[in-house]
This record gives structure tokens, C-alpha cells and sequence, in this order.
């Protein structure tokens, strides 16, 4: 089998099997999940349909690191479509400061997305929901049937949970196809845009073009050795620009400078990060308003000829984006943005991947240090009535 255009055997002498061969499924792991949520999707009507009904209900799109941009890449979207109070707060902030997120009064649902299920903060955060809030309500969407949130859940009344596709619980040590299969499943959750006619075809038809177009490419981009790596995107997109920095950082060991921000923000200073070492990868928005500010700036970093490369991925190609060097998703024109998550984030996948080989890396389990690891460990967490006593009640293992 060839995954990213590499044999299995010399994947597998690399230590990137597992990696290659989770970005190369996704497209297959998003129909797995889309026809799960179809079977599910009595039952979680079911659930979620009182809570809609309630116009006070808050919603919370949690989990931490990569399981957190989750939340970020999807609450505009869950905001503009349910008219509700939609935030995305990371179990690292509500583990540390619950009074400060929770409000007791409040009824709220808690989202909470993990790939293993069983990281020490996604736990507590449901316990602390239930601590701090009158009335909680949880959606757990994990990879991991065996995971503690899974299994916890499954003796709450208060709480449902989704075990997406076995497949999307990633091997290796960067989350891929279990971040992206995730979003799927809570986009399909909550809005009708997964369910329209053919959708999730396209997407996962989108993906595959993004992996038999664009690998060569981006190998070839990964080559050029560019010390530091900007994403941009709007909305959404600055969600998913966030997860693109944190791919290219774990997978090099931090051997690259990465960073991330929206168009508009990155004028307010960020911008000084360019030179002519720096590579900048924007997600141009389809939305025609927002997309004239991300047009905006990509023009403005090409006229000041600072930066080292600038590539443009988008959906829609136009004189504006076609005047410089862009990567054109066919097969999702004039789609929403938050279908465009899910084939542009491949993009940051495949050269991160590559641009790990290239540093000699391995991929599968590229903290060379070893401390950083796959499901974190070293958390003590802190009993919350105890009001800051230093009384560990689990530590994570």
C-alpha cells in the first residue's frame, strides 16, 4: 500500500505510518461518520430537542489542545445557525477557573470532544459542569468507546455519547483524522448542512482531490526549508489556522517556528514575524464579505515582497488569488466555509507530515525528548471544593 505517495514498508521504517495513513483516510472516515450520526440520529434529536427549545440554554464546545479547535473552527458557524449563545472554551481553562466560565443559573451543554476520551482535564470539566451549574447537560463526541468520558456518560441521564468509527482513533501521536472526524460529527449534530443532498460526498470527494493533486506539491514545498510557518484564516478558518500551527509544531519537535492569526489581526503586529524564512499559508473564506479581507491582505503581503512564500488555499479562484501561488479545492464551489474546514486542513496535514520528514523526524512519535506524549500525562487535578487546598483527586496516567 503507498500512503502520501510513500510504500507502507518505507513508511514503517520512518516511525510515519500511522500518521500517513490517518490524513490519507479521512475521506472514508467522514463517511463512516456521517452514516453513524444517520443511524444515531433519532436518539440525539431526542436529547438535544428540549435543550433547543430552552432560549436560555448556553452552549460549550470543549476539550483541550487539538480537541479544543474543534470548538473554535465551529462556533461562528453553530452561532449564526442556532441563534444561540455558542462559546468555545478549552477544559484547560474551565479545569482552573470554573467559577469564572460556569454561571450557575445558566443551563448549559457541554460539548466535549476527545480522541482517547481519557484526557485528566475532559474528565474533570464534566464533573465540574455538574459541580457548578443547577442545570447540566453533556454531549460527549470521543474516538474511544473505551475512554473514560465515554464510559462515564453512559451512567448519566443528564449526558449522550457519540463512539465515532474505530478507525478515527488515531495511532500516532498527532491527532488527524480523529480531529477532523470529530468536527464532522458535531457539525452533522447541530446544523443540517451535513445532511443536505450529497454533502458529505463531496467533502470526502474534496479531500481526495486536495491528496491526489496537492501531495507532490506540498512535498515539494516542505523542501524549501522555511524556518518559520504562518496560517491565516478567518472566522472559522482562524480556528483551523490554529490547529495547522500546532500540527506543524508537534510534528517537527518545535523545530519550526509556527504561528497563527486572522487577516485582519495579523496587521495589529503579528506581522513582524516575516522575512524572506517565512512561509504563509492562508484558508480564504468563500463568504464574499470576508472574503475581500482575506483577498486583502494576501495582495498586501505579495506587493511588500517581504515575505518568503505566500500560498493561498481556496475554494474559489478568482483574478486575486490567481495573480500569486494558490492551491484551488475543486468540487466545493460556492460551498459554506465550514465544509471548506475539512478538505483545507489537509493541506496543513500532508506538509507538516512531509516537512517532519524532511527534518528527519518521525512522524508517529516525533517528541524526540519524550515529554510530550499522546494522552497527557503529569495533571493533577485539584479538588474544587476544597478552594485551592492541595488535595490531587486523579492524576492522569
Amino acid at each position: 500500500m503507498m500512503y502520501l505517495n510513500i510504500a507502507e514498508s518505507v513508511l514503517k521504517d520512518r516511525n510515519g505510518f500511522w500518521t500517513a495513513k490517518e490524513i490519507a483516510q479521512q475521506p472514508e472516515a467522514w463517511l463512516e461518520t456521517a452514516a453513524l450520526l444517520a443511524a444515531n440520529r433519532g436518539a440525539l434529536d431526542a436529547f438535544l430537542k428540549p435543550l433547543h427549545a430552552d432560549p436560555r440554554l448556553r452552549i460549550i464546545l470543549t476539550g483541550a489542545g487539538t480537541s479544543a479547535f474543534i470548538g473554535e473552527c465551529l462556533e461562528p458557524v453553530l452561532t449564526s445557525t442556532l441563534g444561540k449563545r455558542v462559546e468555545a472554551i478549552a477544559t484547560t481553562d474551565l479545569v482552573s477557573g470554573p467559577e469564572d466560565y460556569f454561571q450557575a443559573d445558566v443551563p448549559t451543554l457541554l460539548v466535549s470532544f476527545g480522541r482517547s476520551g481519557s484526557s485528566p482535564e475532559s474528565v474533570a470539566a464534566v464533573a465540574l459542569a455538574d459541580q457548578c451549574l443547577n442545570q447540566s447537560y453533556h454531549l460527549v463526541i470521543t474516538c474511544n468507546a473505551s475512554g473514560e468520558l465515554y464510559t462515564l456518560c453512559e451512567k448519566r441521564d443528564n449526558c449522550f455519547a457519540l463512539a465515532l468509527p474505530e478507525q478515527t482513533h488515531d495511532r500516532s501521536f498527532a491527532m488527524t483524522s480523529s480531529f477532523s472526524s470529530m468536527m464532522l460529527a458535531a457539525l452533522d449534530a447541530f446544523t443540517p448542512l451535513v445532511r443536505e443532498a450529497g454533502a458529505a460526498a463531496q467533502v470526502a470527494d474534496a479531500g481526495r482531490f486536495v491528496l491526489e493533486t496537492f501531495t507532490g506539491r506540498l512535498e515539494a514545498l516542505a523542501g524549501d526549508d522555511f524556518a518559520r510557518v504562518v496560517y491565516l484564516g478567518s472566522k472559522g478558518f482562524k480556528g483551523l489556522a490554529r490547529e495547522a500551527s500546532l500540527k506543524l509544531l508537534e510534528l517537527t519537535d518545535g523545530e519550526v517556528v509556527t504561528t497563527y492569526d486572522s487577516p485582519l489581526g495579523f496587521r495589529h503586529g503579528p506581522k513582524t514575524i516575516i522575512n524572506d524564512q517565512t512561509l504563509v499559508m492562508m484558508f480564504v473564506s468563500a463568504d464574499p464579505y470576508t472574503r475581500q479581507y482575506d483577498l486583502d491582505l494576501l495582495e498586501e503581503l505579495r506587493r511588500d515582497g517581504e515575505v518568503g512564500r505566500i500560498v493561498a488555499v481556496t475554494a474559489e479562484a478568482c483574478s486575486r488569488v490567481t495573480n500569486g501561488d494558490y492551491m484551488l479545492v475543486e468540487g466545493l464551489e460556492g460551498a459554506k466555509d465550514s465544509l471548506l474546514l475539512f478538505p483545507y486542513i489537509m493541506f496543513a496535514q500532508v506538509y507538516a507530515f512531509y516537512r517532519a520528514l524532511r527534518l528527519g523526524n518521525a512522524p508517529d512519535s516525533p517528541s524526540a525528548s519524550g515529554t510530550v506524549n499522546r494522552v497527557v500525562k503529569g495533571v493533577t487535578i485539584h479538588d474544587h471544593r476544597g478552594k485551592g487546598e492541595a488535595k490531587p483527586v486523579s492524576k492522569a496516567g
